[in-house]
């Protein structure tokens, strides 16, 4: 679905995949909703290892022995009575992208709304453990986009090795 936020022009997105590039570095595929595998952009964006680990722990519904940072922001917001109403990428300079997670508190619409600045990463796993949309805006994906060319096959082989992992992990490694 495209639309029009505050950011301007912006897509929505899902998550396709969190795959490693051949540096074994962590990368998140954004891909618009609206468009079928191989026929779009995706939009690589290079994450961290914790914040790929907590966006696919709340992609497959896993669970943790101890809450992992975005689950205690999830419950934070909701013992606070804030909702996430979406979060957006909004730009890209000097290779490094930025979002915002608009939240809204309290039962009033529209006084309580509030943009928050956000890694692009953070803003993913809140909105994977809330439901939240999420947007990037037309201007990144026409500069930092890829064509899809990856298959529905190989989408599906990297959340099974990425599941293979979370099974096999051990808890300590996530203990502060």
């Amino acid at each position: 679905m495209a639309g029009q936020t505050s950011g301007g022009m912006m897509v929505e997105v899902r998550v396709a995949g969190v795959a490693l590039d051949s540096g074994g570095q962590h990368v998140i595929l954004l891909q618009p909703v609206d468009t079928p595998p191989g026929k779009s952009k995706l939009l690589p964006i290079w994450i961290g290892p914790l914040e790929a680990t907590s966006i696919m722990v709340a992609i497959e519904g896993g669970n943790t022995p101890r809450p992992l940072t975005h689950d205690l922001i999830r419950t934070l917001l909701e013992a606070l009575d804030v909702q996430v109403e979406q979060v957006e990428v909004t730009r890209i300079e000097d290779s490094t992208f930025y979002a915002e997670i608009t939240v809204r508190s309290g039962a009033d619409s529209g006084a309580g709304i509030h943009r928050i600045d956000a890694r692009p990463s953070d803003a993913i796993a809140i909105a994977s453990r809330t439901g939240a949309p999420m947007f990037v805006a037309d201007e990144v994906l026409a500069e930092a986009g890829v064509e899809d060319v990856i298959s529905d096959a190989e989408a599906e082989a990297d959340v099974q090795e990425f599941s293979k992992f979370l099974d096999e992990v051990d808890p300590d490694d996530f203990r502060e």
